[in-house]
């Protein structure tokens, strides 16, 4: 009979274990203690005996897996389970190390009761085990795919009595009645329905607030400010700040209408010309945290003269945060990665003139929110 299955380090401490008899918690840790002193170094075994148990092993890096049977046991049959055991362990780690095993240890307990059941072997294999352990059931999928249709009927058919029990009530307001079913909560007309169109009135969106009627202005003299003239309050305070040092912008149609007049610039373009883009779109929440952040930049190359048609850019490029470069598929990558040089893989090719050519690519994505080029707080 098989009593135990265990991962242990090398000095014996259990990691894992697994019981398929009744036995204490301190048998099974002193039996696995005792299993490093019992080794003989010198010897090529997978197993070990003592006056009671069999100790059957298999090392695995820094840890052993070790089966502890009885001594008539078939120790044939024993191997053969232990080099399933073995196989199993990957199966759910990722790395053969203590904290590994200890995160995935009920996965390897289950899977452990797939292979030995009271004591003995189970005729499975790998597959059949990692079927086993996850459970998969159609009928179930099939009840689930039952219940949430009901549940999307249920609601559908929930708010078309909300909007019909509205649309009434709408209706016998319009005609100046009172609203069906909706008497005082002393009396006997509050039935089902009535509360039913209380609470699905929560439910259905609120209808948009009516705009109040604007009350009669006093035909007396007003003190309030006018919009769009002067008042002398007005005047006496850009005098006091005017007083205190402040600059006082007066005239903001003129400046307005003078900036507009003011057109960009010709740009100056030589007969080798670039020109660097780059454009970013981010998410960030309401309190200011970045949730997703994507740059994209290109350098577009026009050459407008052709004697400068084979021409190579160097570009210096010192960046530490992990921007994902692509260059042209007619630009020499290798030559750009070695000496951060832009030329055309085909020497005897020429750039194409007079127009733009996109030659480098770069992009980054991040969360970091050090990256964020404007931040806005209210």
């Amino acid at each position: 009979v098989l009593l135990a299955a265990a991962v242990c380090t090398k000095a014996g401490k259990a990691i894992v274990s697994r019981q398929f008899v009744e036995m204490t918690r301190t048998r099974i840790e002193g039996l696995l203690a005792a299993f490093p002193k019992l080794m003989n170094t010198g010897k090529q075994h997978t197993f070990v005996e003592t006056e009671s148990v069999r100790y059957v092993y298999q090392p695995m890096e820094k840890l052993y897996m070790v089966l502890i049977t009885t001594k008539n046991s078939n120790i044939l049959e024993d191997l053969e389970t232990l080099r399933l055991f073995s196989r199993v362990i990957p199966e759910y780690c990722r790395a053969l190390e203590e904290n590994e095993i200890s995160e995935h240890c009920f996965d390897l307990i289950f899977a452990f009761d797939e292979i030995v059941a009271l004591g003995y072997r189970e005729n499975v294999n790998l597959a059949q085990i990692r079927t086993f352990t996850e459970m998969d059931s159609h009928e179930e999928k099939v009840f689930r795919a039952v219940r949430e249709t009901q549940e999307r009927e249920a609601k559908a058919e929930m708010r078309r009595k909300a909007k019909e029990l509205q649309q009434a009530r709408r209706d016998a307001e319009r005609q100046g009645k009172k609203a069906p079913g909706f008497g005082g909560f002393g009396s006997s007309a509050v039935s089902g329905s009535t509360t039913a169109a209380m609470i699905t009135e929560t439910i259905i969106e609120t209808e948009k607030p009516k705009v109040a009627p604007a009350p009669a202005r006093p035909s007396g003299p007003s003190k309030a400010l006018k919009l769009g003239a002067k008042g002398k309050e007005v005047d006496n305070f850009v005098d006091k700040l005017k007083s205190e040092g402040e600059n006082i912008m007066t005239s903001v149609g003129k400046r307005s209408t003078e900036a507009a007049k003011v057109l960009t610039p010709p740009v100056n373009m030589e007969s080798v010309h670039m020109k660097i883009e780059e454009k970013i779109s981010l998410t960030c929440g309401r309190d200011g945290g970045l949730q997703n952040m994507e740059l994209h930049g290109m350098i577009m190359l026009h050459i407008s003269d052709e004697k400068f048609a084979r021409i190579r850019l160097h570009v210096e490029n010192e960046d530490k945060r992990g921007v994902q470069l692509q260059t042209h598929p007619n630009v020499d990558k290798k030559l750009f990665t070695a000496e951060s040089q832009i030329g055309l893989k085909n020497p005897e090719k020429s750039f194409p003139i007079n127009s733009d050519v996109g030659v480098l690519k770069w992009r980054l994505q991040t969360t970091e929110e050090s990256f964020i080029p404007l931040t806005s707080e209210c």
